[in-house]
């Protein structure tokens, strides 16, 4: 078997990519796409539900695809350095793959609003840091004016080529099962995510490798301006990485949505903790609050008998769980972490206790 090498290489037919480009890669994609048993049976009803698990990207989210072809069209163009705004994993992201090409990062994050686990990866990766007193939203702003008067390369998802590397995981999904699910759900906080998704299914369904699945967007409920019809100026939510008002890719969204015969709909924070703890413990996939939106809206709409019985409906998980570990441990509770002497007995009445 050759040696996997990322999604430009594996898809680059469907991709505007030059035969000499030099490829800036991670070895992203080829992540799993995983049955949830335990949690499918929860609803009772008769469904097939996949989690395409994308935090197993390589610094743990789905960014890193449209980061891949990206940087390698930025390094096609001759750029030095690469400036993003990000809620957390976008600068990971962008971070990580400038290391690779040997370029400048620079990030605006929102002060005081990012997970520690994000953080670190854009400081270790050594891109330049910069906290702005205001949210994600004007962060954007920011960028947006600075790549049009700096010499420096945009790699938020304004930037057309990210979404061109997204849309690979439509291709994967595909490929996996054979052919595409009944409904496809995703977070939705910029809204490139799910606009990648539409461009992926409809390159298959134009070789006539798929049939179109219908786009199923889910916010949280503190930031949701596609379920309110508006932008949100000041969103709020557990959920970091979706805590987005005024999304970037509005228009192409929401043509996502309707052309496919999706919709969109919100999860309040609670909720979203719910799933990612039932994620974790039903079913072994710890993911980030805001990736677990997209499992608890499918979760919502089969009980509401929104989703037919024999459906296959595929779920992205966008994130991993060690990206916010912070809320991962307050899920937890100081109950959960226990301490004893270390001695046999000790331990052996635990075991003992928690098994009956």
């Amino acid at each position: 078997m050759a040696r996997y090498t990322g999604i430009i290489a594996r898809y680059r037919e469907w991709l505007p990519i030059a035969d000499d480009a030099r490829i800036v890669t991670l070895g992203e994609g080829d992540t799993p796409l995983i049955r949830l048993d335990r949690l499918t049976k929860t609803t009772g009803r008769d469904v097939t539900i996949y989690v395409k698990f994308e935090g197993l990207n390589p610094t743990g989210s789905f960014k890193d695809r449209g980061m891949c072809f990206a940087v390698t069209k930025a390094v096609e163009a001759g750029s030095q350095a690469l400036i993003c705004a990000s809620t957390g994993n976008t600068s990971a992201s962008a971070a990580a793959y400038a290391a690779r090409a040997g370029l400048a990062a620079f990030v605006l994050i929102p002060e005081g609003k990012i997970a520690l686990g994000k953080l670190s990866q854009a400081m270790i990766h050594g891109a330049v840091v910069v906290q702005i007193q205001g949210n994600f939203d004007a962060g954007m702003k920011l960028v947006k004016e600075i790549a049009a008067t700096t010499p420096v390369t945009l790699v938020n998802s304004v930037n057309p080529y990210r979404l061109q590397g997204q849309k690979t995981a439509a291709f994967e999904v595909v490929d996996a099962l054979g052919f595409a699910p009944n409904y496809h759900y995703l977070p939705v906080g910029n809204a490139g995510n799910i606009t990648a998704h539409w461009f992926g299914y409809q390159d298959y369904a134009r070789q006539g490798r798929c049939a179109m699945p219908k786009l199923v967007g889910f916010q949280a409920a503190g930031a949701a301006p596609f379920v309110s019809g508006k932008m949100v100026d000041d969103p709020e939510t557990i959920a970091t990485a979706i805590r987005i008002g005024h999304p970037q890719s509005w228009s192409l969204a929401q043509s996502a949505k309707e052309a496919t015969g999706g919709w969109f709909g919100a999860i309040d924070d609670a909720e979203i903790l719910v799933t990612q703890k039932l994620l974790a413990r039903e079913e072994g996939i710890f993911c980030e609050p805001a990736s677990a939106v997209s499992v608890a809206g499918a979760l919502h709409d089969l009980r509401a008998g929104r989703i037919e019985d024999g459906a296959t409906v595929v779920c992205t998980v966008t994130g991993h769980g060690l990206k916010d570990p912070d809320v991962a441990i307050r899920q937890g509770g100081p109950t959960e972490l226990l301490t004893v002497t270390p001695t046999l007995s000790a331990v052996r009445a635990i075991i003992l206790d928690r098994t009956g």
